[in-house]
């Protein structure tokens, strides 16, 4: 069998490592990744292929910094040539990018399978891009490995057929237990105490004031609780706050840095006390490092999260953030135990089924 794997973004590249992983022990099966480049930047994208031991991508499309629209059709048509080529017997994609819609889109015009890989997932918000992606992603794939009931259940209600629904747990967990412990605990891991905020969204990175308000939070909770901040920044916002001549030393409490590897980010979020963020992949990873989680949105695809009290949707209203703060640090017993996203061998799930 042939698979080709079509990825673009950091946290693809965390999941893609794990199915790899899985692939690699069977001779019969060849994989063959693109890489749309839609991360180009090196600390978001090439250490992960040296630390996750991701295979080197046979095509890299080096497509990236585009509107939405240009970007996917320009990723759909180079990916339609390469399938053209290649002719796969499976298109595998991953989460919500562009790269995971123009990959679907160019196998469903082939008329090759395509794996979803993190269906069904919903934040019922159509104005993220990335819930738009899902959804018409979810409606061609001819395999939907859904991560919760939750995800499950939004589908079934969407009416795709029952034999393309496949509960398999979050392939994200098979990864954390994988590396949690070689996670490095770096000389910022040794901040005590620190709290860890990520964000990058666009409709949480293209408003000054917003973004302003919430660094004032920040300050005032260092402040209160005698709290420092870690914040890994992403490329895009860091140009942001600049052309806006943000000044980052008035905030001495906020440790404003580059993004960090995969290992390094893990380090981090099992060190933090709390860790604030508008990333879906962070809110998990909080949960599996038993750290509670602020959610710096008006929703989250994670809602089982949100059911057991260890995360709160807090977007970027001021107010909210410092109320669930303090809640967070004078509530210590929480229900990280529970196993929600699988047993950890999500990847080995997934393959048996492909190979079917």
């Amino acid at each position: 069998m042939k698979f080709i794997t079509i990825i673009g973004a950091r946290p693809q590249f965390v999941k893609a490592s794990s199915l790899s992983r899985e692939i690699k022990k069977d001779k019969n099966i060849e994989e063959i990744i693109i890489h749309t480049g839609q991360h180009y930047d090196n600390i978001m994208s090439d250490i992960f292929w040296k630390e996750l031991e991701i295979p080197q991508p046979k095509y890299n499309l080096c497509i990236n910094n585009l509107p939405h629209g240009a970007m996917v059709g320009r990723m759909l048509e180079k990916i339609e040539e390469i399938l053209k080529i290649e002719k796969p017997d499976i298109v595998i994609v991953y989460g919500d990018t562009n790269s995971t819609l123009a990959g679907s889109l160019a196998a469903s015009k082939l008329h090759i399978p395509i794996a979803h890989i993190e269906a069904g997932l919903r934040s019922f918000n159509n104005l993220m891009p990335e819930e738009i992606n899902r959804k018409l992603t979810d409606h061609i794939s001819d395999y939907c490995f859904c991560p919760t009931n939750y995800s499950v259940d939004n589908l079934r209600r969407e009416g795709i057929s029952e034999n393309k629904l496949f509960q398999v747990g979050d392939i994200m967990y098979d990864v954390f237990l994988n590396f949690k412990d070689l996670s490095k605990k770096n000389n910022l891991s040794e901040l005590n105490p620190y709290c860890l905020v990520t964000l990058h969204r666009e409709e949480n990175t293209n408003d000054f004031n917003k973004l302003y308000d919430l660094f004032i939070c920040l300050k005032k909770l260092s402040d209160v609780f005698n709290y420092s901040f870690i914040f890994p920044i992403h490329p895009r916002l860091e140009i942001f706050l600049k052309k806006n001549n943000f000044d980052f030393f008035k905030f001495k409490n906020i440790l404003f840095t580059k993004p960090f590897s995969y290992l390094d980010m893990i380090g981090l979020e099992m060190n933090s006390k709390i860790i604030l963020t508008d990333s879906g992949g962070v809110q998990k990873e909080a949960f599996w490092s038993m750290v509670p989680c602020l959610t710096l949105r008006e929703e989250t695809e994670w809602n089982e999260l949100v059911d057991i009290g260890v995360n709160k949707i807090v977007g970027l209203d001021t107010k909210k953030i410092f109320i669930e703060f303090k809640y967070f640090l004078e509530n210590y017993f929480m229900p990280f135990n529970q196993k929600i996203y699988g047993d950890g061998n999500t990847s080995k799930k997934i393959l048996d089924i492909l190979k079917l």
